[in-house]
């Protein structure tokens, strides 16, 4: 089988990083082309929601990634959720969301009883809404009574951005305490990965994050898996 094209296209430039070692460590044959706009996640911290603009930004980019001979999209900015999806039906290749695999990993834990209680942490406020929009509707679909807390980790990700990584690690763990009593926790953005050890050591639930789910979920959706 030949190695297949991926078009990774980001809002910012601490997703790369993230992306590609999780790629190395469940597809490293795959071809990777990375597209950065980091314009975007300025735009949207800046907007009260998505504009129709910003939607066929999106679309440009993903027919541009088609158009170099990418057979599957991956995005890896979380606070694009509607637009990712325009963007998709208009490239006509598998295209995944950033958090979308990993929330379908959350949907399948059992929880201890009754309603499955999940925990979110994010770095970049602006996801927060579409990424809680997005869960529960996909646990409504599923029929999983669902009972959703997320925090919101201030200036933890211009720690990361200002190569204090040790410092953003300390600030989502600590904040993970606030989450209460939790099923499972994710970590909403990709720039979050190498914090989930640090997470990890303090919860007893399983710790997420988006990069792994990702990567496997789209080898499997291109048939490589």
């Amino acid at each position: 089988m030949s190695a297949a094209r991926i078009a990774l296209i980001h809002a910012t430039p601490l997703a790369v990083t993230p992306i590609q070692q999780a790629f190395e460590r469940h597809w490293p044959q795959a071809q990777r082309m990375n597209l950065l706009d980091d314009s975007l996640s300025v735009d949207r911290a800046a907007a009260a929601e998505l504009t129709p603009a910003m939607v066929q930004r999106f679309i440009d980019l993903a027919r541009y990634s088609v158009g170099t001979g990418s057979g599957g999209i991956l995005f890896t900015c979380s606070a694009f959720g509607p637009a990712i999806e325009e963007a998709g039906r208009a490239a006509g290749v598998p295209t995944l969301k950033p958090n979308e695999a990993m929330f379908e990993q959350a949907l399948a834990v059992k929880p201890r009883d009754g309603a499955l209680r999940v925990g979110l942490l994010a770095t970049f406020a602006a996801s927060i809404a579409s990424m809680t929009e997005e869960l529960q509707s996909m646990a409504e679909a599923r029929g999983i009574e669902l009972r959703h807390t997320s925090v919101y980790v201030r200036e933890a990700m211009d720690d990361l951005a200002q190569g204090r990584a040790q410092d953003h690690h300390r600030k989502v763990a600590a904040a993970a305490a606030s989450l209460g009593e939790c099923d499972v926790v994710m970590l909403a953005q990709f720039s979050m990965a190498a914090a989930r050890e640090a997470v990890q050591a303090t919860l007893r639930c399983p710790v997420l994050s988006s990069p792994d789910c990702a990567v496997l979920a789209l080898k499997q959706k291109m048939g490589h898996a």
